[in-house]
């Protein structure tokens, strides 16, 4: 298959910059198995669910990653830490005007170093000189997607989070999962479903291109995941819902290789054979991306195709603080 097979015309208006102004204020496409599509609000969602259900959301925490800081010899860089490995020692994607050598330092936030200890492709390792989680947290800002053009204001580090949010460890968030408020999740529950919670730690890499022409020479980012045993057991004999395509490729990575937690680079494109979950709760994702590449596996290249110009036409909003769909899975 040809990346270009997913591409799309998307006007750049549609990209939204901000969120809605509450979290369930945002439209609902679904798009069935058959390809019909209907237009809906997110607060429709309920009356879609019922005891048969399980709705399986992703739990990470999106971590302050982006820090501001300099070289030694005084360049300005912007140091993205895209994987925490231990208390001072992290993978970083690092943003300046000339590289940053193996074994020089960077200054950041109140004058911490960072000395990077090697390169591993676009990817550095580096060691700070006081343990990561406290420096983030005093200097680091909310990791927005490159395609929101503005700087982090205060309110993005409640509403780039989800309610359900509990481990830290994201660089960006699972954004099905902001649409939810504590309400919506009761008016679910009260519709006799269930609830059940995994975790993947999303990547930067799921903002990074698909730079291969062909779909299957594309390799994605290692990302950690964890499924609970409880959660395997809510899920038997249900249907199931994973809010976000970091909540499926938890559930099918798990299933495809019998591990219910560890690592990983699982990635999904037309002729995936899914073996967990029967409706997928998503945004609308970039052109030629390998989300996109997904969302046309679970529904079919040509429905997705349909649904997302169905979307452009009647101006939904894309992308991270955009609206959602609701796929059912093509047989």
């Amino acid at each position: 298959m040809k990346v270009a097979d997913f591409d799309y015309a998307l006007p750049e208006e549609l990209i939204a910059q901000r969120p809605a102004p509450r979290r369930t204020q945002s439209r609902l496409l679904r798009l069935e198995a058959d390809g019909a599509i209907t237009d809906l609000r997110f607060t429709d969602l309920p009356r879609l669910i019922g005891p048969r259900d399980c709705v399986v959301v992703n739990d990470t925490r999106v971590i302050p990653a982006r820090l501001a800081g300099r070289k030694t010899t005084g360049g300005k860089i912007e140091l993205f830490v895209e994987r925490v490995l231990g208390p001072r020692e992290a993978l970083a994607l690092i943003r300046a005007g000339h590289p940053p050598s193996t074994g020089s330092e960077l200054l950041v936030g109140d004058g911490v170093s960072v000395r990077i200890e090697s390169r591993h492709d676009d990817l550095y390792r580096v060691r700070f000189s006081r343990p990561i989680g406290p420096v983030l947290e005093a200097h680091g800002a909310v990791p927005l997607p490159p395609y929101i053009r503005r700087a982090p204001r205060a309110e993005d580090a409640r509403r780039y989070q989800t309610v359900y949010a509990e481990k830290p460890g994201a660089v960006a968030a699972p954004t099905a999962g902001l649409h939810f408020d504590r309400a919506m999740l009761e008016r679910i529950e009260a519709r006799g479903a269930k609830i059940a919670a995994v975790t993947l730690h999303v990547g930067a890499g799921t903002f990074q291109p698909v730079r291969t022409e062909e779909v299957e020479a594309h390799r994605m980012h290692r990302e950690r995941y964890e499924v609970p045993r409880r959660t395997m057991k809510l899920l038997a004999g249900k249907r199931v819902l994973a809010v976000g395509t970091t909540a499926l490729r938890a559930l099918e990575s798990a299933a495809l290789t019998g591990a219910l937690h560890g690592e990983t680079d699982l990635f999904i494109y037309p002729g995936f054979a899914f073996r967990v979950v029967d409706r997928l709760l998503t945004n609308f994702h970039l052109p030629r991306s390998s989300l996109f590449m997904l969302v046309a596996a679970f529904a079919g290249l040509e429905n997705a195709r349909q649904a997302y110009a169905h979307a452009v036409r009647n101006r939904y909003r894309f992308f991270s603080y955009g609206d959602a769909m609701l796929i059912e899975r093509a047989a």
